[in-house]
């Protein structure tokens, strides 16, 4: 696929840093959420949660979604509401970082959630997924 556009896949990155104590509670809502949206979304091709290896409270999604369409999916899924909310309750901080290009519908919904997001659009190269 070499088209760069709503239809393309690309690749969201989520930097999470959790209040000192939360670490645990925060693991399991991964584990929960990362159950959830295995069984429920289709176009979710890649779904993982790191610790970081310098900084025990800080950790990453990686997520590969199908398209734009599997993004407005994913954010409108409510076991994903629900870790979102749980998220403002035990997290200090989050951040999302987009490497691939996303339509207009895409930008405004997550620009909707309130964090920093960064964008970075494909200019070149292919995608296999």
């Amino acid at each position: 696929m070499s088209n760069f556009d709503a239809s393309a896949p690309f690749v969201l990155i989520a930097r999470i840093r959790v209040n000192e104590g939360n670490v645990g509670d925060y693991i399991q809502l991964a584990k929960k959420t990362d159950d959830a949206v295995k069984d429920t979304e289709p176009g979710m091709l890649h779904h993982t949660f790191h610790s970081d290896p310098d900084d025990p409270l800080c950790f990453v999604w990686t997520e590969v979604f199908e398209n734009d369409a599997a993004l407005i999916t994913h954010l409108n899924n409510p076991p994903v509401l629900e870790y979102l909310a749980q998220h403002a309750e035990l997290g200090d901080s989050a951040s999302i970082e987009v490497f691939g290009t996303v339509g207009k519908e895409c930008k405004e919904l997550m620009m909707s959630l309130g964090l920093p997001v960064s964008i970075f659009e494909s200019k070149c190269g292919y995608s296999r997924i």
